[in-house]
């Protein structure tokens, strides 16, 4: 089987596509294996870093343009088009596999166009503007949750989970103290706010430390600024005398998980299937202006579970987020608890369902 993975922009699309990507190459079902993205978004990074072929296009989103952007986006979207049929022409793959954001409309809706099985990943309980057009189009759609199936036609919407990629699941403790010079034992807190950091809580963290000076000594704190946020948080860890790592990026997220004790993020799809797979106890704040206020649903989902706790964006500061972390740190019992209530709430074998339902399209043909 060959098979065209398009889409990304964040990673909250790109890493479901590398773990089907993952899952095709484990299960031996794919010859060849190409990602189509944009040369911005973090596709451009990842995926070559992961071992997998990347063709570019251009897409822009229209959703909250002026009007002037909507028709330039209009017009790279055509080119968009026309690049992703000669695509299709060099590869012939025998499916097109959408992940979502826009770099993955043309190529799905070309692939339609020209009788090639399609599908497309639906992450979100609301989902976005590109994956409800392609919706009418595509052969199947995989969605994550129960929520988002009415947005969808039924006869071809199968509830599968979000996948998870299989090195997130595969941990080993002696390679993630290898990538992250921490000290075992030691309470770690990991803190990031997606793939380009999230300035937020960027700035909450510095605030919190502040309120946490008495455990400087008992904590440790790995964190994800973003490249904009890098300095400024890298200088408050400093000043402060905080143990820990700051970073701009994280590559290594299985391994970034492994050594942390809880986590500091958002709530988007992709990052809650990774905690609840691993069960890790989470501070979860979700984004304040995700589609259909998307996050703070699935946020609250988990917390009502006794998953995870949640602090909205705009009651974030230091002092709060400072006594969430001391609860957690002081109370090994509710972390248990919450590991127990997350690892329930995990779907480990996602991949595995979408793949074959992939499997069973190009079959039909």
């Amino acid at each position: 089987m060959k098979v065209i993975i398009a889409g990304g922009g964040t990673g909250g699309h790109v890493f479901p596509g590398i773990a089907v990507a993952d899952e095709f190459k484990e299960r031996g079902l794919s010859r060849e294996l190409f990602f189509v993205g944009t040369e911005h978004g973090i596709e451009a990074k990842v995926v070559p870093r992961e071992g997998y072929n990347i063709k570019f296009l251009k897409a822009e989103g229209l959703v909250g343009k002026s009007f002037f952007k909507k028709i330039k986006a209009l017009f790279t979207f055509f080119l968009s088009f026309l690049g992703s049929r000669r695509i299709l022409k060099y590869i012939k793959p025998d499916i097109v596999i959408g992940v979502g954001g826009y770099a993955s409309v043309g190529m799905v809706l070309s692939a339609h166009f020209k009788g090639i099985p399609t599908m497309i990943l639906e992450q979100n309980s609301v989902p976005g503007f590109a994956n409800r057009f392609l919706g009418r189009f595509v052969n199947a759609i995989a969605a994550t949750y129960q929520e988002s199936l009415s947005f969808f036609p039924k006869e071809k919407t199968y509830l599968t989970g979000n996948p998870v990629r299989k090195k997130i699941l595969k941990r080993d403790e002696h390679t993630a103290f290898s990538v992250f010079p921490l000290k075992k034992g030691v309470f770690t807190v990991f803190v990031f706010g997606g793939s380009r950091g999230a300035r937020k809580i960027n700035y909450s963290m510095i605030d919190a430390l502040n309120y946490l000076l008495d455990l400087r000594q008992n904590i440790q704190i790995l964190h994800q600024t973003g490249e904009s946020d890098y300095e400024k948080v890298m200088g408050a860890y400093r000043k402060l005398d905080f143990q820990g790592i700051v970073v701009p990026f994280i590559y290594q997220m299985a391994e970034a998980y492994t050594v942390a004790d809880i986590v500091i993020c958002r709530a988007g799809a992709t990052t809650l299937s990774e905690i609840t797979a691993i069960g890790k106890p989470a501070i979860l704040i979700p984004y304040p202006f995700a589609a259909g206020n998307h996050q703070e649903y699935n946020a609250r989902k988990l917390e009502d579970m006794g998953a995870a706790k949640m602090v909205l964006d705009r009651d974030l500061n230091g002092e709060i987020l400072a006594k969430a972390i001391r609860e957690l740190y002081n109370d090994e019992k509710l972390r248990r608890e919450m590991q127990r209530a997350a690892a329930a709430f995990g779907k480990i074998d996602a991949a595995e369902k979408i793949v074959n339902l992939a499997e069973s399209l190009v079959k039909k043909e």
